[in-house]
């Protein structure tokens, strides 16, 4: 997307703040099901895809980003249910947000290729405020990480944290709380 398409575009999302700080490229996929609140800024490469359709499946994704979230370069968020980022995180670069994959692990599944798998969804991820996410950290389905939390470089999420936890590893674990 060039900086024209961008000022087309922006009267599109389903909710768009003010003072945005958007690098090239930037790459949107379905505007209408993303709101993103004020003070936003991203470096280049940031990926927003929220997916309505794939074959013959319907969603109606929902990608909520809050106020004063600020995305380094090359961050990823994916989306057939909900992806929520609350108020005033903080990300890296490298970071990829998902809540979906493809197919479940059975039998009929893997009789598949991965690509033609239906989408599956273990639920919502929730990033509360005053989240810290450092480099290369991924976050999958159905999680949610509390407010005040920090997730330590390349770390792997699968599971849901309190508030004020300090997380890290493959897969992520409580390191402290805060």
């Amino acid at each position: 997307m060039n900086r024209f398409q961008w000022t087309y575009k922006k009267r599109r999302f389903k909710k768009i703040g003010n003072h945005l700080s958007v690098r090239f490229p930037f790459y949107i996929k379905n505007h209408q099901y993303i709101s993103i609140g004020d003070n936003f800024s991203c470096l280049w490469n940031t990926r927003l895809e929220a997916w309505d359709r794939y074959y013959d499946q319907v969603f109606t994704p929902e990608i909520i980003i809050g106020n004063n979230v600020s995305l380094n370069s090359d961050v990823h968020i994916g989306c057939i249910d909900k992806v929520v980022i609350g108020n005033n995180v903080l990300m890296a670069s490298r970071i990829f947000i998902n809540d979906h994959s493809h197919g479940e692990i059975s039998a009929e599944a893997l009789q598949l290729p991965p690509v033609q798998r239906p989408l599956v969804s273990k639920g919502p991820v929730i990033i509360e405020d005053n989240v810290w996410i450092g480099e290369g950290v991924s976050i999958l389905s159905g999680v949610t990480i509390g407010k005040n939390s920090i997730i330590g470089a390349n770390a792997v999420v699968t599971q849901s944290f309190p508030p004020n936890s300090v997380i890290g590893g493959i897969p992520a674990r409580l390191i402290k709380m805060l």
